[in-house]
């Protein structure tokens, strides 16, 4: 499991029998090389003791929610940002169902809601609440957010039951968790991305444009590149570094990303418009200066409409997976719908432009996934972790 090697492991440890191969997870990942930090649930000392688990890890076991030892006693964010995965087993059903809901109630709880990477569960349970259709609804919205699940198994059982259920075997579970750095989602696929705002000039000074960050485009390309894509990102004016392993375009204008697009968009097997392109342009620019006279007098602008990018390329005869964003301050999903089926897009994300906390500027944001057969409304996170979440979806629908 060289992929492994180096990689720092959270493991969240819940209440349940199978506890006792935790140990044997913690084992299998020091001997590959992994750096590992047990989080457990009050529930699950009562099956493995801490002192089992800080003695194979070789570091501290985290069980409270305030660890006065943590800066500003905020263990639980200290300990998303240092994993490079989570892996939570055994996970419970009350574990599955709480993740769904996004409670936070406990400190593995709040960890698994501040983390933006991966996360790997291993369900374990009586055969009777793994088959319970609740318990198959929530493992079902746990995948459609991105979450890996390892096993169960089905065999003799604590309770004397056979069947599904059982948690997976260690080895196993460790080789569902490599597939995290492992060729990803994406091998093979090039994905096109525009990000930012357009500019369209009036005259040497002036412009028009709009509050376009990048920040959402800019992360999808990182998410993109995780799974292993070839990535292409055309960008507008933004002040944010130029992303690593991608093919980088800079551009000003509307046309301009529009000449970059059809050039690239042939051999994309994904293109994704998150570009805040403008609709309009100045029917002429001015070579000078537009002067003020002392009378105050207004100017009056002609404006041209630029050409539709996502219109454009969804009338290619071999069009990519075409995904388009609608930021919309009313009406969201009728607004969406309309332009997914005006511009015959594969995916459409809407969101919500008139809240203050989320979208232009800011590091959240929230948005509802829409095709032709569902809406998945995806809660305020970074836009790092909405990033990756709409990523996972769009590789689950090639």
């Amino acid at each position: 499991m060289e992929s492994l090697k180096n990689k720092n492991i959270l493991l969240g440890v819940t209440g349940g029998i199978a506890a006792y191969k935790s140990a044997e997870i913690v084992r299998g990942l020091k001997k590959v090389g992994s750096n590992v930090r047990v989080v457990m649930t009050k529930s699950s000392k009562e099956f493995i003791t801490p002192l089992t688990m800080q003695t194979l890890s070789g570091n501290k076991v985290f069980t409270d929610f305030i660890d006065d030892e943590s800066e500003a006693a905020m263990g639980h964010i200290e300990l998303a940002k240092w994993a490079d995965v989570v892996l939570i087993a055994p996970c419970t059903a009350d574990t599955i169902s709480r993740l769904v809901m996004g409670r936070g109630n406990d400190l593995l709880a709040a960890i698994a809601l501040a983390f933006e990477g991966p996360l790997t569960i291993a369900p374990a349970m009586n055969q009777a609440m793994w088959r319970d259709q609740s318990t198959q609804e929530n493992i079902k919205k746990l995948i459609k957010k991105g979450f890996l699940i390892s096993g169960p198994s089905s065999g003799d059982q604590a309770c004397g039951d056979n069947g599904p259920g059982r948690m997976e075997e260690p080895k196993k579970i460790i080789k569902t968790l490599s597939k995290h750095f492992t060729a990803g989602h994406l091998k093979d696929k090039t994905v096109l991305i525009t990000a930012g705002p357009t500019i369209e000039p009036i005259d040497p000074v002036r412009f028009i444009s709009n509050r376009s960050s990048g920040k959402m485009g800019y992360a999808l390309v990182e998410a993109a590149v995780e799974e292993g894509a070839e990535v292409i990102l055309i960008s507008g004016p933004v002040n944010l570094n130029r992303p690593n392993k991608a093919y980088f375009y800079n551009i000003k204008t509307a046309q301009d990303m529009y000449e970059k697009v059809m050039h690239h968009i042939k051999g994309s097997d994904i293109y994704i418009g998150a570009a805040a392109v403008s609709d309009f342009s100045p029917s002429s620019i001015k070579s000078r200066k537009i002067k003020k006279n002392s009378k105050g007098s207004s100017i009056n602008l002609k404006m041209k409409e630029n050409k539709d990018i996502l219109l454009e390329v969804s009338r290619l005869k071999k069009k990519p997976f075409l995904v388009g964003f609608a930021a919309e301050t009313e009406n969201l999903l009728l607004n969406a719908k309309e332009k997914l089926l005006k511009k015959n897009l594969d995916l459409i994300i809407g969101n919500d432009i008139s809240k203050s906390d989320i979208g232009f500027d800011s590091e959240f944001n929230e948005v509802m996934l829409i095709t032709r057969e569902e809406e998945v409304f995806i809660p305020r996170c970074a836009k790092r972790k909405l990033a990756r979440k709409i990523i996972n979806y769009i590789s689950n629908q090639l």
